[in-house]
C-alpha cells in the first residue's frame, strides 16, 4: 500500500443509543477515534434507485485506511458532508493489520 495515496481525512463514527429522562431511546453518532483519519478513497460505480417514488443516486466506494482496531460494518465514515456506510471490512491480505479496505455506499440514507 503506497501511504502517499491515503490524501482523504475522514471521521468515523459510531452509533450511540441512550435513554432521556423519559426513558425515550435517543441516537447518535459519535467520533469513534477521536481525531480524523487519513484515507484512500475510490468510488466504484452508481447506479440510480427508484424509492419512494423519487430517484435516488447510490455510489458505491472502497475507502482504504491504516489498520484501526476495532472498525465495525455497524459504523459509517463522513467526508466532505457525504456520509459513507460500511458494508465490510477487509484487512490486507500479507499481515491483516498494515490497512484496512472498507466497502461502502453513499447517497440512500443518512447511516
Amino acid at each position: 500500500m503506497n501511504i502517499g495515496k491515503l490524501r482523504h481525512r475522514v471521521t468515523i463514527e459510531s452509533l450511540v443509543i441512550e435513554q432521556d429522562s423519559d426513558g425515550a431511546q435517543i441516537e447518535s453518532w459519535v467520533n469513534t477515534y477521536g481525531t480524523q483519519v487519513w484515507a484512500d478513497i475510490q468510488p466504484l460505480s452508481g447506479k440510480e434507485l427508484l424509492a419512494s417514488q423519487s430517484m435516488q443516486s447510490e455510489v458505491k466506494a472502497r475507502i482504504i485506511i491504516r489498520y484501526r482496531d476495532g472498525v465495525l460494518p455497524t459504523m459509517r465514515i463522513l467526508h466532505r458532508g457525504n456520509i459513507y456506510n460500511i458494508a465490510g471490512v477487509i484487512p490486507d491480505m500479507k499481515s491483516g493489520k498494515e490497512y484496512l479496505t472498507l466497502l461502502c455506499s453513499y447517497g440512500v440514507n443518512e447511516g
